[in-house]
């Protein structure tokens, strides 16, 4: 993760973005551990994180015709703190939400579902716009601040198409451009099929082994 110099356009704040990115993501280390030993598998399968780097978060200021300070970087701009995080199924990023809507120091600020209203072009993932009360100041001269935090959840199949779909858009220059996006959403819409019946096996199997334990208890009593 790159540290952030005093020269960084989020300026004293810089310092406070590691401590609350590590605080989240010891949280969410947390609820892995529970899920894992509740039911036997992981609840997600990683998580990627980042700051906005300096160099990023004054482009985007600029883009936006506002000026590079950490006002802007930090409370205009809701993204200088990033996690990505990819599950195996779908429930299972349901289940994180359900999770994360639990944070007593934190609100959701916005959100959207691009699972069940996937993009036109078959993007699916989950977003949302965390806003979560520290022990640090902020730019609003708060004692105990509010910092934004941007998460994604996404499966694997989803993560893997955004990443192949991401690399074939910006490949210039090349026909039949409305035939791309086609078998780019056909591909998108079969993933979310395959993903569907795969998460149908897994609560198959799931009650074959409720059945099979109870059945073992039943028989011991």
């Amino acid at each position: 993760m790159n540290s952030v110099n005093s020269n960084s356009i989020y300026g004293e704040y810089a310092e406070y973005l590691d401590k609350i990115l590590e605080d989240l993501s010891r949280r969410f280390k947390n609820y892995d551990d529970y899920v894992l030993e509740r039911t036997g598998e992981h609840g997600f399968e990683h998580i990627t994180t980042r700051i906005k780097s300096d160099e990023s978060m004054r482009e985007k200021c600029i883009r936006k015709g506002i000026p590079e300070t950490p006002y802007s970087a930090l409370y205009v701009n809701t993204d200088a703190i990033g996690m990505r995080i990819i599950t195996s199924f779908v429930d299972d990023i349901y289940q994180m939400m359900d999770y994360i809507r639990s944070f007593d120091n934190s609100t959701i600020i916005e959100e959207k579902d691009y699972i069940k209203h996937a993009k036109p072009n078959g993007y699916r993932s989950y977003h949302l716009i965390l806003g979560i009360k520290t022990d640090y100041p902020d730019v609003n001269g708060n004692e105990k601040g509010i910092y934004y935090v941007e998460i994604q959840l996404r499966t694997i199949a989803m993560d893997t198409w955004a990443s192949l779909e991401h690399k074939i858009r910006y490949k210039k220059n090349i026909a039949d451009q409305e035939l791309i996006s086609s078998e780019l959403k056909r591909c998108a819409d079969e993933l979310a099929s395959c993903e569907l019946t795969m998460q149908t096996i897994r609560g198959m199997i799931r009650s074959k082994l409720l059945q099979e334990s109870n059945s073992t208890t039943s028989n011991d009593n």
